[in-house]
């Protein structure tokens, strides 16, 4: 008798056989037969994907789905996997890296698909932080609009056929061989290409980042610094975002929350100041922000270095004098950065770094950040080149320069006069279709791979999933092409013999199974004798830089779609509200309101801007914080080939990116705005900008009155009782709730919350909320269970409109300030003890738990929405449509409308209706687990076995959840310890009595500073 394989492979091995046939039709008749192929006629046969429901969305599915051929049998786990248990979740630590995001990961899979992905605390770059896109990534393994199989000129090709051409046109190549490639931070993958060279001497690899940092590597010597934020008591940013989209946000976000909480036992904060154009993330997060011209950033820059190392300058701006003599004050606790893409600016902010003492510790050379190493001017010689003849073949390796490259009419005639041309990219993307053969890279939870984001601190990533498509790992490509016997894999684990002491395989194995490891496989990067620039020349250029006539143009990436390389076709990343403006789906010009008003533009007016000889339309948004004779245009749009959910989504910028000798890329113009006759209305979660001096919303205070009086620096709403003033909870016709067993609750500190959106994500992911689209955002149905509220100063109070009786100024507090101040508030279910909601159901389908939770059932709910017009948040979303299966959405839902989509889905949520309310539930499906789990060892679950989605997405770990019948959980301690001092419950006044808890946001400046 023939013995059984060890692990089940595939239906194939058992479909045939005649015990299986029958066992077959006798125990599913009610589900057979199901026919040969899915055109059959025959609609008595149940649906695929009903069937699959039926056997369990295991590997079977996965399998089937992934190739989408016809369904003849199903089975379920005969012979499973020893590590997979139906029902029960896996983690695997990997690395999440695009060429732009770092982020160490942990990979949750169900059955064999990867579902969610985490952030993973080992990491010691990303420390558990994860950034929206990375959380959304999941959802690209997924997308059918990847290139699902080799092809010649864009027709499907057998592998060996294309690989065999291919090594024949590269052995007799005439001419230079370039590999174009974002930043590659994998040091495995690098001596990969250096192979390849070897097989082939006449290679160049050409690295070229989108939103280039070429300036800052070439100013420090070909070194990018590794900064610390949390070792910076004083930090000035001169353009960087370095909270949202600059170099490191994760990581520097960490890093830079550290020196920002405070609490009873620490009552100091770092100092932030922030100069810019477009109201960024980072600047709504500063403590000083002022406005400035992209012309401006220069002459700034030197008057900083001015008054630093020469001791003054003729600078008449007062915020600017202040940073200056704060940051000699904190000399070694201070940082300055630029966010410019000019040398010389670049080179006068190393020399303030060195001259106050920063670089050792606030700024390290020596363990030097590999997360951005393109070369400007190598990309734009390689173009030359091209278009020249002299390039005989050319590798794209996830490279998109025919549409990201302001050169991009360049790339794609140089592509057509270069006699091999070769895509590794996941799709037919603007490069990939001009490309003579495809050869498509595995997603990155298909791969085996290595990443070093700052030299010794490794990562690596391993597959979650077997490869869905016909596709192959780009590092396998090129070792075929170079005849290498190996495979990746094992090139991997040769590598990694040079780090890895003792016993291989044991250590191999832990490494694989922490995800990241202490050690280099880099080679040593050392600073040139001297930068690109002297100090001298740098003073000289800046000085002499021309001045800019007329509107001048900032372009900038959105934390969302960042570039707009793969996360352009994402839904979840195009349906993600932009932090400031609140927009989706699209980009737009946002212009200061004196500029609108003078030109009679109106929101949503479309303006046709004109610059370096192109023009786009898009509408005007009109954004409070924009530099006066200024406008901001988001990148990353306008693609045409990135697929059915991000084709056509806005309009591209990139053309309208400087090309400047040897300064490279840079992110600024003039350029030219003409109204035309055509409205677009931008698709916005928040129209309202102000509380409009409702301090039961949100509150705020200086660091001067919380250390002066902590328990003043939150206003507590009182009500009158004839036994005097009393808190609202005094106070009630409620019988309280008495929990015996948990009480969950919640607290947000929004001192730690920067606005990034990754809890957004992060719940979308975990609760399988749906997209809705541009125009259903417009018709305000967006379905995020957890927004963040965006709230801008005002100049009008209500003060004024009761003492002077001015209706104007009143209806002028919804009006923001100029350069108004920033409040993130995450805002979620509360889950009151005294909802609203629960007592207008007609038909109890929300009700209240033993525990505190809020709970809906779904099954009940027949749809009236009393319960969302009693909420007095607002945070109960009503199911106009079947997201998933309604063919109206089927554009921007295309993932969710194959089986092979699905597999994202959380099978622990269940995926809502049409006609029902949802919302926040605490990710009760995490609770109930973690408390299954401690019942199984008898005792009661911990602290921090139950972490929400929000929660644990969190890069700064504003959000803290657990029991408060517990006295030792954290948040127990939060809501005893800043009791009286900094937690307030929104809209106490009305006494709903949520068990979420916020924390007080604390700023560190004078309120005169407020409007600087």
């Amino acid at each position: 008798m023939q013995e059984s394989p060890k692990y089940w492979k595939g239906i194939e091995e058992l479909e045939n056989s005649p015990e299986f046939v029958k066992n077959a039709f006798s125990e599913f008749s009610d589900y057979l037969p199901i026919k040969e192929s899915r055109g059959s006629s025959d609609t008595s046969a149940a649906p695929r994907r009903d069937f699959l429901k039926l056997m369990g969305f295991g590997i079977a599915a996965a399998t089937l789905a992934s190739c989408e051929a016809p369904v003849r049998k199903a089975i379920p786990y005969l012979n499973k996997p020893e590590e997979v248990d139906p029902g029960i979740a896996n983690f695997y630590a990997s690395t999440y890296f695009n060429g732009t995001d770092y982020n160490s990961i942990l990979v949750k899979t169900r059955e064999g698909r990867p579902i969610k992905l985490e952030g993973n605390p080992e990491s010691p770059v990303t420390r558990g932080g994860l950034s929206a896109r990375a959380q959304a990534s999941v959802l690209n393994l997924y997308d059918k609009g990847r290139l699902q199989h080799f092809a010649i000129k864009g027709q499907p090709a057998e592998k060996d056929r294309v690989d065999q051409e291919i090594r024949t046109k590269l052995a007799s190549a005439t001419g230079r061989i370039a590999i174009v490639s974002p930043t590659i931070i994998s040091p495995s993958t690098k001596r990969v290409i250096a192979d390849f060279a070897a097989r082939y001497p006449n290679t160049e690899h050409v690295m070229y980042d989108a939103n280039s940092q070429s300036a800052l590597l070439r100013a420090n010597g070909g070194v990018l610094p590794a900064f610390d934020f949390s070792k910076a008591d004083v930090i000035v940013s001169l353009g960087a975002d370095f909270l949202g989209t600059w170099i490191s946000p994760v990581e520097y976000a960490s890093q830079y929350i550290t020196n920002r909480k405070v609490s009873s036992e620490k009552r100091s904060m770092s100092r932030h100041f922030q100069f810019e154009t477009m109201l960024s993330l980072t600047g709504s997060n500063a403590d000083i922000r002022v406005p400035i011209k992209p012309s401006e950033m220069g002459a700034t820059t030197l008057a900083l270095y001015n008054e630093i190392v020469g001791g003054t300058s003729n600078t008449t701006n007062k915020q600017l004098k202040q940073a200056a003599a704060e940051l000699k004050a904190a000399r070694g606790r201070s940082l300055v950065v630029s966010g410019s893409n000019d040398v010389a600016v670049q080179t006068l902010v190393a020399a303030i770094n060195q001259n106050l003492g920063n670089v050792g510790t606030s700024v390290d050379l020596t363990n030097a950040s590999l997360l951005r190493q393109g070369d400007d001017a190598r990309l734009l010689r390689l173009v030359n080149d091209m278009n020249s003849g002299s390039v005989g073949a050319v590798i794209f390796y996830n490279a998109n320069p025919a549409y990201d490259h302001p050169l991009a009419e360049k790339v794609k005639t140089g592509i057509a006069k270069v006699p091999v041309s070769i895509s590794l990219n996941d799709r037919l993307d603007e490069t990939g279709a001009l490309c003579y053969y495809a050869c498509p890279d595995h997603n990155f939870l298909e791969s085996w791979n290595d990443y070093e984001p700052k030299r010794g601190f490794l990562s690596l990533a391993q597959p979650a999933i077997s490869p869905l498509f016909a596709t192959r790992q780009a590092q396998d490509s090129l070792l075929t092409w170079a005849g290498s016997p190996q495979t990746y894999y094992n090139y991997l684990r040769d590598s990694w013999r040079k780090v890895l002491t003792g016993d291989f395989q044991k250590a191999w194995d832990k490494a694989v199974h922490d995800g990241v490891a202490v050690g280099t496989l880099s080679a040593a990067v050392q600073p040139q004798l001297a930068p690109a620039l002297g100090i001298d020349q740098a003073v000289a250029a800046v000085s002499a830089a021309p001045k800019v006539s007329g509107v001048e143009l900032c372009l900038y990436e959105k934390v969302g779609i960042g570039p707009g390389s793969c996360e352009a076709n994402n839904p979840w990343l195009q349906e993600l509200p932009d932090p400031v403006t609140k927009a989706t789906w699209g980009n737009y010009v946002a212009v200061p309101r004196d500029m609108a008003v003078a030109n009679k533009w109106e929101q949503n007016d479309v303006l046709k801007v004109t610059a370096n000889g192109k023009s786009i339309e898009l509408p005007v948004l009109i954004q409070p914080g924009q530099a006066k004779g200024s406008v901001s245009i988001a990148l990353g749009y306008g693609r045409e080939k990135a697929g059915r959910v991000g084709d056509k989504v806005g309009a591209n910028a990139y053309p309208f990116v400087v090309v400047q000798g040897g300064n490279g890329l840079v992110y600024a113009t003039s350029v030219t705005l003409e109204k035309t006759d055509s409205t677009s209305p931008i698709a916005q979660t928040q129209t309202h900008h102000t509380i409009m001096d409702r301090k039961s919303v949100v509150q705020e205070a200086t660091l001067a009155q919380y250390i002066k009086n902590p328990k003043e620096v939150t206003e507590y709403e009182t009500i009158s009782t004839p036994e005097g003033p009393q808190k609202p909870n005094k106070v009630s016709l409620w019988q309280d709730y008495e929990y015996k067993n948990h009480h969950w609750g919640m607290s947000i500190d929004l001192n730690s919350c920067i606005g990034c959106g990754s809890c957004v994500i992060g719940c979308q992911v975990e609760n399988n909320v749906a997209v809705v689209g541009k125009q259903e955002v417009i018709n305000r149905r967006e379905m995020h269970w957890l927004r963040i509220d965006r709230y801008y100063s005002s100049d009008a109070h209500k003060e004024d409109f009761e003492t002077k009786g001015k209706l104007d100024t009143y209806a002028a507090m919804e009006d923001p300030s100029e350069n108004p101040s920033v409040i993130f508030q995450p805002m979620l279910c509360q889950h009151c003890n005294h909802a609203p909601c629960e007592t207008v159901c007609p038909v109890l389908a929300t009700t209240h738990s033993s525990e505190g939770l809020n709970q809906m059932t779904y099954n009940r709910c027949v749809g009236t929405r009393y319960c969302a017009n009693n909420c007095p948040y607002k945070v109960r979303r009503f199911n106009w449509f079947s997201y998933y299966s309604n063919e109206k959405f089927e554009d921007v839902n295309s993932h969710m409308f194959t089986d092979l989509g699905r597999m994202v889905l959380n099978p622990d949520v269940t995926v809502r209706a049409r006609g029902v309310m949802e919302k926040c539930s605490f990710c009760v499906q995490r609770i109930q687990l973690a408390k299954l789990e401690a019942k199984k060892q008898k005792r009661r679950t911990r602290d921090g076995e139950v972490v929400t989605a929000c929660a644990q997405s969190c890069p700064t770990q504003a959000i803290t959840f657990g029991d408060l019948r517990d006295p030792e959980t954290r948040v127990a301690q939060i809501w005893r310890r800043e009791d009286g001092e900094r937690a307030f419950k929104v809209i106490d006044s009305i006494n709903t009595q949520p068990n979420i808890t916020y924390l007080t946001k604390i700023r560190n400046r004078e309120k005169s500073d407020f409007n600087a």
